[in-house]
């Protein structure tokens, strides 16, 4: 004889079925401080998530179509501001911690899926042109288009057996690939690369190398760091300068690089969950992959927001990238030629 199995809904033994939804928190009843604290961004900012998110929060499925899309974002912007899937976190919205896991995944997709719409590369002239006259304008770097970086991200290990993510510290990580203009904005972020690769080898694998040197390298270059190879689009600095234009180029790279390096920190810093102070990221590598690009979608929202990430103190244990100290020699000479060019043109 067949037994039924029922499927038990989490919110349904914690609220009853007298709750058609599960809207037990409701945005006007509470301030912007209120918001901020616990969830990291004020009424404005979260509205404007839900108008654009709801549509494809609404689409109905079996498990969680009583959640309301408001509801399904401030349970998101709670893990991705805290880390935590903490019972209080779901009692103040009315959720229970698995509907919590629930929403975050759902969110997650949805501003995943708009990610080429606030992570791009401008393409008209006078955006370009704008572009780099505003990086020339921290240091007096000409042509620059973008700095790039890559930071690690911690996870769970996949399984024993896989030892693709373990990076140079023994750790589990995610290894990201960054791009952003001298606001901060991400102009690039690809953050699926397991941990063990050198920051080298992931530029040499990105997606970024193939449109640099198929589209954008003939508008400029990306100022990088000595753990990438010297290109004709990627200038590095040099590693023992000699004359005092070499000196005044490393100092340039040097004070113009330096707006990754304090983007990625302010990402970690309003993104609890990717900062490792509440532990690594408790999903596949694939699934924390996107939360990281979901968090890097929000960071750009929030810029054109106007809100001031960079005013956020850092916190949390930062990985740095795994090749900050090794010096990288390039064997491209027409690499080098273009960089000797910039030094005799600008910097002599």
């Amino acid at each position: 004889m067949a037994v039924p199995i029922a499927v038990l809904d989490c919110d349904l033994l914690l609220y009853g079925r007298g709750h058609r939804t599960l809207d037990r928190f409701k945005l006007e009843d509470v301030t912007d401080e209120y918001l901020v604290s616990t969830y990291g961004f004020p009424r404005q900012f979260i509205c404007y998530l839900v108008d654009l998110l709801g549509a494809t929060l609404s689409r109905p499925t079996q498990r969680s179509r009583a959640i309301s899309p408001e509801t399904q974002i401030l349970a998101a912007l709670g893990f991705y501001t805290s880390g935590s899937f903490q019972t209080r976190m779901g009692d103040a919205i009315g959720i229970s911690q698995a509907s919590m896991s629930r929403c975050v995944a759902n969110v997650t997709e949805a501003l995943v899926e708009r990610a080429s719409q606030f992570i791009h590369f401008p393409k008209d002239e006078a955006t370009v042109q704008s572009l780099k006259d505003d990086f020339y304008g921290l240091a007096g770097m000409p042509g620059v288009l973008g700095v790039v970086d890559c930071t690690h991200v911690a996870i769970k290990a996949p399984n024993a057996e896989d030892l693709s993510y373990v990076n140079r510290k023994g750790l589990h990580s995610l290894n990201c690939l960054m791009v952003c203009d001298s606001r901060g904005v991400l102009l690039s972020a690809e953050t699926h690369w397991p941990g063990s690769l050198p920051d080298c080898t992931v530029l040499e694998q990105a997606a970024l190398t193939s449109l640099f040197e198929t589209e954008l390298h003939k508008d400029g270059w990306l100022l990088g760091d000595s753990s990438f190879l010297l290109r004709t689009w990627l200038m590095t600095p040099l590693h023992i300068p000699e004359t005092p234009a070499e000196y005044r180029y490393n100092m340039a790279h040097s004070a113009t690089h330096n707006v990754i390096e304090r983007t990625l920190r302010t990402i970690r810093s309003r993104f609890r969950c990717l900062d490792g102070s509440k532990g690594t990221l408790q999903y596949s590598p694939e699934k924390s992959s996107h939360i990281i690009l979901a968090c890097c979608v929000l960071h750009n929202i929030s810029l054109q927001h106007g809100l001031d990430v960079w005013s956020a103190p850092a916190t949390g244990h930062m990985e740095q990238s795994e090749e900050e100290y090794e010096q990288m020699e390039s064997v491209d000479s027409e690499a080098c030629r273009v960089r000797q060019e910039l030094l005799l043109t600008h910097f002599s």
